[in-house]
């Protein structure tokens, strides 16, 4: 039984209540490790370790700074194996997953910001003669960030690296029900060097530790990536507290095939872009708009190719593990149930999935595909979060539109034409902050990203983040 501890002033620390939660394996269903219990207590002395940290990390140069972040970047690469295996363990996804997406991309954010920070440029505007005006960015203080379960070090990483480069100090809080790789950051950044204090990580329950971290007077800026329910709470937090606030949220994003596309390479990416992590990832595309000429043909080859997906150990060679916890395998399941109320047909999966050996008690459900709803029903408008999609047929633009932009969300979206008037057209009326065109998560770190609507407040990513991350200060010098 493996414990978790906080990570506070550059110590591993037990929390101060001494209580633990069981954190589970998702593949098997069983406790195979504890983190700490932590509450408001453990986030003071966290504030207070940032607290004496900050002045000389903020006027820390730039280069150190890039060479200690870009240190973290090799020594996560070099752990590796080690890191996947625990996000595996933790999360439920295939190991193949974390071991080919997961960890690169921890290490990759750790070194885009470590080396984005050394072509940070202030900027200058000279008034005709009378005067310049230089408009510095200068770190905040203390940065709270907040971050999910479906892609723990990866997303956990992409909050805490622009704020380190940009010269704030960090309380974080990581997911309780996916803690590991958080905790063995902790210990990478000991190894690096890092000094005391400038990043802290405490474990704990979202209504102890992130309502704590939120609340927190010396907190002025809060960066959360997970549901929008989460997201409204923290909204109504530190909004009056005149928190600097950026807000990645969910989505329910439309992914709309036109009959002049690319036919197997849409079928393809759309087998993935439906079920990559159990579809347990923002950017999933969950509604699945096909114009009518291509419908049957996409609807047959798609729901086999769906079939022949393999749910199982996500040790083994296997397209989707195990969903993250009990509860959220209930939700998903329910959901199907209510698509059923609601009109829907099941043509594939659908069902809980049941192992034999290890896997036996693992929280499994086989990719599921569904058709004939009304796009306003609500399977179709709210945020299911896993392997379940829905397949609808359009006759013209103008109703994929009206179809894809009809939810509360707009976080994501993915056009498929061989028409590049068509492919603009499209992706200048989808509400979505993000559109990508005959491909899906192709992502560049410079790029802003974030959603319109309920899907979130802000952008992140690119010199937006490091933008978040500061204020400017704008200095008039007359000449």
């Amino acid at each position: 039984m493996q414990i978790i501890e906080n990570y506070i002033g550059g110590k591993l620390l037990k929390p101060v209540s001494g209580e633990y939660l069981d954190n589970f394996n998702p593949a098997t269903g069983s406790v195979y490790s504890q983190i700490p219990d932590s509450d408001q207590r453990d986030v003071e002395m966290a504030v207070e370790a940032a607290k004496n940290a900050f002045k000389k990390w903020s006027e820390t140069p730039y280069e150190q700074r890039s060479r200690i972040l870009c240190k973290i970047a090799d020594l996560i690469e070099e752990n590796l194996d080690r890191l996947a295996l625990a996000e595996s363990t933790d999360n439920g996804k295939p190991l193949k997953l974390a071991t080919k997406v997961d960890i690169p991309r921890a290490s990759a954010n750790f070194r885009f910001y470590g080396t984005a920070i050394m072509h940070y440029a202030s900027k200058s505007h000279y008034m005709e003669g009378n005067a310049v005006n230089y408009t510095m960015r200068e770190p905040i203080g203390i940065a709270g960030c907040i971050s999910p379960w479906n892609l723990p070090l990866y997303l956990f990483t992409w909050k805490i690296a622009p704020a380190l480069a940009a010269g704030n100090c960090v309380v974080a809080k990581p997911s309780e029900v996916t803690p590991m790789t958080a905790y063995l950051l902790s210990e990478i950044c000991i190894e690096a060097g890092l000094p005391d204090g400038v990043l802290n990580i405490v474990h704990g329950l979202g209504p102890k530790v992130g309502q704590a971290i939120t609340e927190h007077t010396e907190i002025p800026v809060i960066s959360f990536t997970g549901g929008t329910v989460t997201g409204k709470n923290i909204a109504a937090i530190a909004a009056p507290m005149f928190k600097k606030m950026s807000l990645e949220l969910g989505g329910k994003n439309p992914n709309i095939i036109f009959a002049d596309c690319d036919f197997d390479e849409a079928l393809k990416t759309t087998v993935l872009s439906s079920f990559a992590n159990q579809g347990q990832i923002c950017l999933c595309g969950s509604r699945i708009f096909v114009q009518r000429e291509i419908y049957d043909k996409f609807k047959d080859a798609f729901v086999e190719k769906v079939k022949k997906l393999t749910v199982g150990d996500p040790l083994e060679q296997v397209n989707l593990g195990a969903v993250v916890s009990k509860p959220h395998q209930e939700k998903v399941l329910s959901y199907v149930e209510l698509a059923k109320e609601e009109g829907g047909v099941v043509l594939a999966g659908g069902n809980k999935v049941t192992l034999e050996g290890r896997c036996k008690e693992g929280y499994f459900i086989e990719p599921t595909i569904i058709e004939g709803l009304d796009y306003k029903c609500r399977t179709n408008q709210e945020e299911i979060f896993g392997p379940v999609v829905t397949l609808t047929p359009f006759d013209t633009e103008e109703e994929a539109l009206e179809m894809a932009n009809s939810t509360q969300y707009g976080l994501a979206g993915t056009i498929w034409t061989s028409n590049l008037k068509k492919a603009h057209r499209v992706a200048h009326e989808l509400k979505s902050g993000i559109v990508w065109i005959n491909c899906w998560l192709l992502r560049d770190l410079r790029t802003p990203f974030g959603g319109m609507k309920n899907s979130g407040v802000g952008r992140e990513g690119g010199f937006e983040a490091l933008d978040f991350f500061t204020e400017p200060k704008n200095i008039c010098v007359k000449l």
